[in-house]
């Protein structure tokens, strides 16, 4: 079983069906996929997501409103988080590691600072803590002002060649999939989490107290040439949380865990392993 042939599950709470894949081995502790601005299940990287799963269950879910899930898209990163909370309680799951990109590593470090029994490890992706400083409106626009095959490209990699090349294997690579690919989003997807994402950065926090409650083993990860959240993010919040360990991808820019998936699932499967 691949990303890209995963049967599609349903999970139903309440009058919201949750869409989610699994994969992997049936033992240990599964690790929880938190998707970035706008993006579905099939966003994801076939080759980080099948790497990992070789050694534990991975589990790839749409939050509400996204993709094939039904509900309405939330507008703040803490309903966002306690939605993807109610997701992993109604799997019945007592333990779970969170891989949260982008946007989906704001859900898992409030989920790590509020939920300290359910979250063991949490790696975070192209984050920005709360407060942190985010150039998202910017950096899209520019993004869809640029004609090109994709709007990943000027997104998440930077403009050298060698990050470029790299973009273009890895947007062939999450296109592998052909049969019961997500729907794409529109406004009602975008804008709610535009302003949640805004939102979040907007808040200054006294002594960064959501990083500080955070007691759990953290692995950030960052490009070194990140437009949309700089990578002094990251170093904040290496620098605030208990015990977080802090890699910078060279030439790498957003979407660095995508540029080097082989980097990136050795560096994952190290940390969640100890």
């Amino acid at each position: 079983m691949s990303l890209e042939t995963a049967r599609t599950e349903h999970l139903d709470i309440g009058d919201v069906r949750f869409a989610f894949r699994r994969l992997g081995a049936t033992a240990g502790t599964p690790l929880l996929l938190l998707q970035h601005f706008t993006g579905t299940m099939d966003s994801w990287d076939p080759e980080v997501v099948n790497c990992i799963a070789e050694s534990r269950p991975v589990i790839a879910f749409n939050n509400l409103g996204i993709g094939s899930s039904t509900g309405r898209t939330p507008d703040t990163v803490e309903q966002m988080a306690a939605d993807a909370r109610s997701f992993i309680q109604g799997l019945d799951l007592p333990t779970v590691d969170l891989l949260g990109f982008s946007l989906g590593s704001m859900l898992a470090q409030v989920l790590a600072a509020q939920h300290p029994d359910l979250i063991r490890k949490i790696i975070i992706a192209g984050a920005a803590p709360r407060g942190g400083e985010e150039h998202l409106v910017e950096v899209v626009g520019e993004a869809f002002a640029v004609a090109g095959p994709d709007v990943r490209l000027p997104l998440f990699f930077t403009p050298t060649e060698e990050s470029q090349r790299a973009g273009r294997a890895f947007v062939a690579r999450a296109m592998a999939r052909k049969e019961n690919r997500d729907p794409d989003g529109g406004d009602d997807i975008s804008e709610p989490q535009a302003k949640a994402i805004i939102g979040w950065c907007a808040s200054k926090e006294e002594d960064q107290a959501t990083l500080r409650a955070i007691a759990q083993p953290a692995l950030v990860v960052h490009g070194s040439d990140d437009t949309m959240f700089p990578s002094i993010n990251a170093y904040n919040m290496f620098k605030a949380m208990r015990n977080a360990q802090l890699l910078l991808y060279p030439d790498a820019g957003h979407g660095a865990l995508f540029q080097y998936p082989e980097r990136f699932v050795t560096h994952c499967r190290t940390f969640l392993d100890e």
